[in-house]
């Protein structure tokens, strides 16, 4: 499970430090792609594995479907760490999350989340302000 906020930088190659914590959790091998809100996804590898059988599920006649699992794949990549604790993260990736200098990554249980730190300010402040009302809503998922 990932877990925790980690203050970053991407240097002018493209690369960032993962955070030690997280490394082991991600394996050797692992995927990084666009999320939702204009940040990354990293998945480790069963996790992807385990998230493609899914979607392959997903009917082909659904124009969302395809929309969404076009979005998700077309802009995966298979990463790993090199000897520094580096990963280099593709320009369109970084392009697509806004990422030039300072970043943010967090752990979301089965993943790991890249984001620009104005982005991730932005969004912080802005649920903050609505947990109560999103806490309540989540209420009827048994949580």
């Amino acid at each position: 499970m990932f877990m925790g906020e980690f203050q970053h930088n991407i240097d002018t190659k493209g690369r960032m430090i993962v955070p030690a914590k997280f490394r082991t959790g991600l394996g050797d091998e692992f995927v990084i792609t666009r999320g939702l809100d204009k940040c990354l996804f990293i998945y480790p590898m069963d996790e992807w594995k385990e998230l493609e059988l899914k979607l392959k599920k997903l009917p082909l006649t659904k124009k969302d479907a395809r929309a969404f699992t076009r979005f998700f794949f077309s802009g995966a990549m298979e990463c790993e760490v090199d000897k520094q604790g580096r990963i280099n993260i593709p320009q369109p990736l970084r392009n697509y999350a806004s990422l030039d200098k300072e970043c943010v990554v967090i752990g979301v249980s089965n993943r790991v989340e890249v984001w620009s730190e104005e982005i991730w300010e932005d969004y912080f402040t802005d649920s903050e302000e609505s947990f109560g009302e999103i806490a309540e809503n989540l209420m009827d998922f048994d949580i």
